[in-house]
């Protein structure tokens, strides 16, 4: 098979549908580098004594693990003097990140989630980056949070890593999902998958189970009836996977099919979900929704929610369509 580089595909991406102009290439290439350089820390690991906790929090009042904040640090750093961006926002910081001044400004906003699935860091499970790409508001002179509150149909690109026992870029810019791996001798991504698509049923579904006495009447009828197989309303067996790393969860579902569900529930009713909108959810449901797959917060579809803050939380449902129609059903 003809080994295709991530430039050499972004570049006939360009020819083929011209929806990535020379800048947002030079962003994605940017943000692929700097995966690639957290890669290089997450597999240290001890050795690298980047693993335990820090003595601060985030803005979501979590301790942070020191990897978090190296690769949070990583993706501004390498982001910041190449001319391409106006501003970031990252999930580890309170507010956005404008270009120093000392640096040419770019039309691109960057939001990002430095590193998901920090429970499993220190246990050498899965873990990711996650990222999504905007284009700031016309005639914008000074970046302001209100610029980064655009709904998620208005991204222009987005994708995540996973660090797992490979490491592998998935992203779209809005035709299709192409996969790539990192070739650790060569230090290159190279294609791997082109065009996945998520098969529309399946017998797996993602959920943290432990939360399930909290859980709303819509989302224990439906897992009450994967739970009942064969001899239930469904009519077959599921099986229940859980990481506790979306990146890792919703990669497994890119692959094979199946549907994650991180429910609102009833501990703390003024917190609608646990997942960031803006790092979390607008990324993942624009490349599920590109796979042929379906996302929504229980009542919509996420990418046409009008986020509020930078920092808003929502519930999540998604992966394989009919699934998610099909919970997303029960809560109307």
């Amino acid at each position: 098979m003809k080994r295709i580089s991530l430039t050499q595909h972004l570049i006939e991406e360009q020819r083929l549908h011209n929806t990535i102009p020379a800048e947002l290439r030079l962003l994605i290439e940017v943000v692929s580098r700097a995966c690639k350089t957290i890669s290089h820390a997450v597999g240290k690991g001890a050795l690298g004594e980047v693993l335990g906790t820090t003595e601060t929090e985030n803005v979501q009042g979590e301790v942070q693990k020191k990897l978090d904040v190296i690769s949070n640090d990583i993706l501004l750093q390498a982001n910041e003097w190449g001319g391409h961006l106006a501003a970031m926002a990252s999930e580890e910081m309170e507010t956005i990140h404008p270009i120093p001044n000392r640096y040419p400004k770019g039309e691109y906003l960057l939001l990002f989630d430095p590193l998901d699935g920090s429970s499993n860091i220190d246990v050498n499970v899965s873990i990711g980056t996650i990222f999504s790409v905007l284009k700031a508001p016309e005639g914008m002179s000074r970046p302001t949070e209100k610029d980064f509150l655009q709904p998620g149909t208005k991204q222009v690109a987005a994708g995540y890593a996973v660090y797992g026992p490979q490491t592998v870029l998935v992203i779209t810019t809005g035709n299709g999902v192409q996969v790539f791996t990192l070739d650790r001798e060569m230090g290159s991504w190279v294609m791997t998958g082109r065009d996945i698509q998520i098969p529309e049923d399946t017998k797996e579904y993602a959920i943290n189970a432990s939360n399930a006495r909290h859980w709303q009447p819509p989302v224990t009828r439906y897992i009450d009836e994967l739970q009942a197989g064969t001899s239930g309303p469904r009519g077959k067996d599921f099986n229940m996977r859980w990481i506790a790393s979306m990146v890792a969860d919703v990669h497994r579902i890119l692959n094979r099919g199946g549907i994650f569900m991180y429910p609102a529930d009833a501990r703390d009713p003024g917190k609608p979900g646990k997942l960031r909108l803006m790092y979390e959810a607008n990324p993942m449901s624009f490349i599920v929704e590109q796979a042929g797959g379906a996302a929504t917060n229980g009542k919509q579809r996420i990418l046409d929610i009008i986020p509020q803050t930078l920092h808003q939380r929502v519930p999540v449902f998604l992966g394989s369509k009919n699934e998610v129609e099909r919970v997303t059903g029960y809560h109307a």
